[in-house]
């Protein structure tokens, strides 16, 4: 994609419309140094310098989107905690609309938090206990939906496994992504079992789609248009859901793109350095969408997902990606 073509998509952005559905998390970065090993156990001990917060998850996706236009909502669930006061803080600071957040006292926000030291990351502690399964926030979640979905351009779902993405939201959501002709994206989760069959695009990274598919396990192999394990998995996976666009991220290799009756399109890695790749899923997701609802066909929808991934993979922390770098990337 030139300069010219992207300044013409670019052009649109901010008037999109984006709704963002899934499991809303809360990351939290807590930076640090290492000078020495604990007595206690052969563990390295960090010295904290500073902590930070963003929105993690699917609020991460929504956090991409609102780089590039004002109207974006979330549609998920947090805790009557203080992880989820935070969040939901994070979001409304950022412009995000929240009307779609669902709290609940037995819900417990979920955290990821990652310590950092030297710009590495030492460890991570999940707290992430499961959103129950169906009851007053489905239908919560429902009306909502019937609300919204007919004033967006475009709907993302980000499954983590969390428990808010359910089957029946699922085919509520496709109901209404069908009736009203929007554009929907999935990033689905390898381990649970929902049919997402007709979306605009689905996208999962490799090892998720080989084991979506039913293969091993296998290394990538150079180049990755000859990677066997990788074109049997998205052959598979485009007639069992049923897509019209399968995106298969690869991370130090790009993507590669499967449509129907078409042969696939590898768009090789930008990343120059790879520092964090924390989130770098939630930004292809997020950029392919906002691609696709601004007229981009899907090879180039892939090419900009791919692009604003080797950017924020060069950044330290849950990143973000704006239209000035996609355009200064270009060379």
């Amino acid at each position: 994609m030139d300069r010219n073509r992207f300044a013409e998509i670019a052009a649109r952005f901010s008037k999109l419309r984006l709704l963002v559905v899934g499991d809303l998390m809360l990351d939290e970065f807590i930076w640090g140094k290492v000078s020495r090993i604990s007595p206690e156990a052969p563990v390295p001990v960090v010295d904290v310098t500073s902590e930070s917060y963003y929105p993690g998850g699917a609020a991460n996706v929504a956090r991409n989107l609102r780089e590039f236009t004002s109207h974006v909502a979330v549609l998920g669930a947090a805790g009557q905690d203080q992880a989820g006061a935070r969040l939901l803080s994070l979001l409304e600071d950022s412009g995000i609309d929240t009307a779609g957040v669902m709290q609940h006292e037995k819900y417990s926000t979920i955290v990821k938090t990652r310590i950092i030291a030297r710009h590495q990351q030492v460890v991570r502690v999940d707290r992430d206990r499961r959103t129950p399964a169906g009851g007053p926030h489905l239908e919560r979640a429902i009306r909502f939906l019937g609300r919204t979905a007919a004033e967006v351009d475009g709907i993302v779902v980000s499954d983590y496994d969390k428990g808010f993405v359910t089957q029946p939201l699922a085919d509520e959501i496709l109901a209404a992504a069908r009736h009203h002709g929007k554009i929907l994206a999935v990033d689905p989760h390898p381990h649970t079992s929902l049919a997402w069959k007709g979306a605009t695009a689905i996208k999962p990274n490799r090892s998720e789609a080989l084991h979506a598919a039913g293969l091993p396990p296998s290394d990538p192999v150079e180049p990755a248009d000859r990677d066997q394990a990788l074109l049997e998995a998205g052959n598979r996976l485009l007639e069992r859901w049923q897509p019209k666009n399968l995106v298969i991220t690869l991370g130090e290799q790009g993507m590669m793109l499967f449509r129907a009756g078409e042969p696939c399109y590898h768009v090789p890695s930008w990343a120059r350095d790879v520092f964090d790749v924390s989130g770098a899923g939630d930004t292809a997701i997020a950029l392919f969408t906002l691609g696709l609802c601004a007229g981009a066909d899907a090879r180039e929808a892939a090419e900009l997902a791919n692009l604003a991934s080797g950017i924020v993979v060069g950044k330290l922390g849950t990143a973000t990606v704006n239209a000035a770098e996609l355009e200064a990337a270009m060379g």
